[in-house]
C-alpha cells in the first residue's frame, strides 16, 4: 500500500511541559488521541482504537521537543517502510505562541478524512488541557 504523509499545525495555548506529557506518556495519550495506550515489558506501545491493538516504538523523543511512533507489525518484523506519528512543539519566538505539528504517515486515510479525525482529536485534546 502507498503511505500518505499528513502534516499539521495547531495552535495550543498551555506550556510545552503540560502539553508534552499528553503527548509522550501513555495515560496522557490515553486522554486523547486512543482508547487504552500500554506498555509492555519490551517498553513498546500498544495503542488501541476501536478495540483494536496497534504496535508502536517510542522512534525518538528530547524532552518537551517533539515525540515519534513508529507502528509495526508484530507478526511482520521484517517490513521496512513503517507508518508513524510524530509530534513537534514548536514556538514562534516574536509571539511566544505554542504550536503543535502532527505528521501523520500512514496508509489508512484519506487528507480530508484525515483533517478532520487530527481537528477532533486535537480538539480534545485542548479541552483537557485548557488551551
Amino acid at each position: 500500500m502507498v503511505k500518505n504523509k499528513f502534516v499539521a499545525d495547531y495552535q495550543i495555548n498551555a506550556s510545552k511541559k503540560i502539553v508534552f506529557h499528553y503527548l509522550s506518556t501513555a495515560s496522557g495519550l490515553e486522554e486523547w488521541f486512543a482508547d487504552e495506550v500500554k506498555i509492555n515489558e519490551d517498553k513498546n506501545y500498544i495503542f488501541n482504537f476501536d478495540n483494536e491493538d496497534h504496535y508502536a516504538r517510542l522512534a525518538s523523543q528530547r524532552s518537551n521537543s517533539h515525540v515519534k511512533f513508529e507502528f509495526y507489525d508484530p507478526k511482520n518484523p521484517d517490513e521496512s517502510d513503517h507508518a508513524f506519528i510524530e509530534f513537534k512543539l514548536e514556538e514562534n519566538d516574536l509571539t511566544q505562541t505554542l504550536f503543535l505539528k502532527v505528521i501523520d504517515y500512514s496508509d489508512s486515510y484519506e487528507d480530508d478524512e484525515l483533517v478532520a479525525i487530527w481537528e477532533g482529536m486535537i480538539g480534545r485534546l485542548k479541552e483537557i488541557i485548557g488551551g
